[in-house]
C-alpha cells in the first residue's frame, strides 16, 4: 500500500487539534447540556451512481453493451490492464465472430467464420489466437486497446443526467440531456443525433448489493424513420470473472497478412 503524501504532517496536525479541543473542554468545565448534532445531509442519488461506476480498484468483471447494431461483451481486468472483447456480425451468407484480447499495449485477435462456404480457409486465416502488430493496422480505430474500466461510457451518461432520483433499493431514474453533452451523440454510435426532435433520454440504472453499478439503460425514442430502441450496459460478476493475461508464444501465432487485410478493409 502506498502511503499518501503528507500523512505524517496530517497526523501531527490532528494531534495538535485534539489537544486544543481537550484543553478548551476542560477549561469550560462540565456542562450537562449536550449540543445536538446536526443531521447529515441526504445522499445525492447522482453522486451515488457515479461512485458505483467501475474504476481501476475493482476486481475483474464482465460487461455487455447492447444496442440496435448488436451486442458486444467481454471481461475487464483492471489489475492487469486487460480486456477481452467478443463481437458477432451477421451477414446473409455468413456469421463472423471476432474476439480481441488487450493486455496493456499488446493486442491479439481470433476470427471464426461460420457459413455455407469455408471463408476461413479461402482467406487463409488461422483458427487460433493471432498476435497483432499495431504498425500494420491502418487507422487508430481499427485496433482496440485497453482504455479503462468503463467501455459503455456510463460515467459520461450519468454526468449528463438531470433529475436523478433513487427509487427501490438500488434503483435510480433520471433524464439525459444530449444537448448539454454533444459528445454523447458520438459515443452512442449513431443511435441518436443532436438534430432529433427530442434530446431528453429517460435513464434507468441499478446498483447491486455490492455497491457496483450492474446495469444502465437509455430509452431512445423514435425519430423520423428510426424506431425506438434501448442502449443497455451491464457490468456484472465482480471478482468472479477470469483474469485477462497475455498469451504465451505457444498459445498464439503471429498474424498473417490476411488478418490485416480483414482489419484494414
Amino acid at each position: 500500500m502506498t502511503q499518501r503524501s503528507g500523512t505524517t504532517a496530517t497526523t501531527r496536525r490532528l494531534a495538535a487539534t485534539a489537544v486544543a479541543l481537550l484543553a478548551a473542554t476542560l477549561g469550560a468545565g462540565c456542562d450537562d447540556k449536550a449540543t445536538p448534532e446536526a443531521a447529515p445531509p441526504p445522499p445525492d442519488p447522482k453522486q451515488e451512481l457515479l461512485a458505483a461506476v467501475p474504476d481501476e480498484q475493482d476486481p475483474a468483471f464482465r460487461f455487455t453493451i447492447s444496442d440496435t447494431s448488436g451486442d458486444v461483451s467481454g471481461v475487464i481486468d483492471p489489475a492487469n490492464q486487460g480486456m477481452d472483447i467478443d463481437t458477432v456480425t451477421k451477414d446473409k451468407d455468413f456469421t463472423l465472430e471476432m474476439s480481441f484480447r488487450m493486455v496493456e499495449s499488446r493486442t491479439w485477435m481470433k476470427v471464426n467464420f461460420k457459413g455455407a462456404q469455408d471463408i476461413q480457409k479461402l482467406m487463409k486465416l488461422p483458427t487460433k489466437w493471432m498476435a497483432l502488430d499495431p504498425t500494420k493496422v491502418e487507422g487508430p480505430d481499427s485496433l482496440p486497446s485497453y482504455e479503462g474500466t468503463d467501455p459503455g461510457n456510463v460515467e459520461a451518461i450519468i454526468r449528463a443526467a438531470t433529475d436523478v432520483q433513487a427509487g427501490e433499493p438500488g434503483t435510480y431514474t433520471g433524464v439525459v440531456d444530449l444537448s448539454a453533452e454533444p459528445e454523447l451523440a458520438d459515443n452512442l454510435d449513431g443511435l441518436v443525433t443532436l438534430g432529433d426532435a427530442t434530446a431528453q433520454l429517460p435513464l434507468t440504472a441499478i446498483v447491486g448489493a455490492d455497491g457496483n453499478l450492474s446495469s444502465l439503460t437509455l430509452d431512445i425514442p423514435a425519430a423520423g424513420k428510426r424506431k425506438a430502441s434501448e442502449y443497455v450496459v451491464e457490468y456484472v460478476d465482480f471478482g468472479d470473472a477470469p483474469q485477462v493475461v497475455a498469451f504465451t508464444d505457444d498459445a498464439a501465432q503471429q498474424a498473417p497478412a490476411a488478418a490485416y487485410d480483414l482489419l484494414n478493409g
